[in-house]
């Protein structure tokens, strides 16, 4: 591989990961959000005897977008699951579990993404086209923001397994550790 197209290759893969940090923090942030949230409706509700369900609804908008933001990030930091006993057992070397990585990458990780962002692009438009919002009095209002969250985060945990297939690419080339 050229030297022009693996440093590109490495820059691609440089910038990706620095947005699935940056979104990692956005995310780590909300968890602190969503348990300041918790707390509040929680005293609100034992202590005043006077629940929201705006608050509930926020919690779990909020739990949604910590999984769908978190991902990518998961992802980037190869901390999802997977089968370890096979994985890191002694009969894979390094560049064993690169090649499983590009096969789990490419026939798995990208369709799926690919799958999802497809099929519920459709959803969010028809949640968007009919103003949907919660059907609870006092919920929250434009429920297809949420429901956009569930293609954003496909779109970022595919941006993040290409620039893990990059990596692994790149170290199977013998270009990188």
């Amino acid at each position: 591989m050229p030297p022009r197209i693996r440093a590109t290759l490495h820059g691609v893969q440089a910038v990706l990961n620095a947005g699935s940090d940056y979104v990692g923090r956005v995310a780590a942030w909300l968890v602190l959000l969503m348990m300041l949230i918790t707390v509040w409706d929680v005293g609100m509700r034992y202590v005043f005897h006077s629940g929201s369900i705006r608050l509930q609804e926020l919690q779990w908008h909020l739990f949604a977008l910590i999984f769908l933001l978190g991902a990518a990030h998961t992802q980037h930091h190869n901390a999802h699951v997977r089968l370890d006993l096979v994985y890191h057992s002694r009969w894979f070397s390094d560049r064993h579990r690169a090649l499983l990585d590009v096969l789990g990458t490419i026939c798995f990780l990208i369709p799926f993404c690919l799958l999802v962002i497809f099929s519920s692009t459709e959803f969010v438009y028809q949640a968007m086209l009919h103003g949907e919002g919660s059907p609870d009095p006092g919920g929250l209002p434009q429920r297809w923001l949420i429901k956009a969250a569930i293609p954003a985060g496909f779109v970022l945990l595919l941006l993040q397994g290409v620039a893990d297939l990059l990596a692994r690419l790149l170290q199977l080339t013998g270009k990188q550790e």
